[in-house]
């Protein structure tokens, strides 16, 4: 066989292992239609949880990580030694709060996955200090702390460590019952 038969054969070799050795993963994420991040947020007294849905489409087969973000304030009563009580004057921060969910590459079925995160709790302190609570002096306490969730951030990444997603929600006034992310 002459050189130049086998340079061409080489080639064609070459080129077919090259475009068949591996079958080609064209990842392009997205949200399915009328899948976009919904969390719904559920608070009484001092406790908050937060649970995310999202559908997604496009996934490549690796694993993914979606991560819960959660910050808000507690207002809380003022209370005396004679145990009598006012409103407290000040926002008291709380969080953030972080809780992953990760999801391994064997529970995405032909790259679609129905995303339920993990409960992200935020929880205010049982009592603070007068100060903290904005009381009248520092006698008082801050007790009956009543949360508020002003913001969510929900950051998916598949692999771990490329984000292909970061949604979120704000309200200085609160979030409450089910809200939708912005991607």
């Amino acid at each position: 066989m002459s050189a130049r038969k086998l340079f061409t054969l080489f080639a064609v070799v070459l080129t077919a292992l090259l475009l068949f050795a591996a079958p080609a993963q064209a990842a392009s994420p997205h949200f399915k239609h009328g899948g976009s991040p919904v969390c719904t947020v559920t608070t009484s007294g001092s406790t908050s949880s937060t649970t995310c849905t999202a559908v997604i489409t496009g996934l490549g087969n690796q694993d993914l990580l979606a991560t819960v973000t959660v910050s808000g304030f507690a207002v809380y009563l003022c209370q005396n030694n004679g145990g009598n009580t006012a409103p407290g004057q000040n926002k008291v921060l709380e969080g953030p709060v972080t809780a992953p969910t990760f999801i391994p590459s064997d529970a995405i079925k032909n790259g679609n996955l129905t995303l339920n995160t993990n409960a992200v709790v935020l929880t205010a302190a049982t009592t603070v200090s007068g100060a903290a609570a904005g009381c009248p002096n520092p006698n008082w306490t801050g007790v009956q702390p009543v949360l508020t969730v002003t913001s969510i951030s929900l950051v998916i990444e598949q692999p771990p460590g490329t984000v292909i997603f970061s949604c979120s929600a704000s309200d200085p006034n609160g979030l409450t019952g089910s809200v939708a992310l912005t991607c």
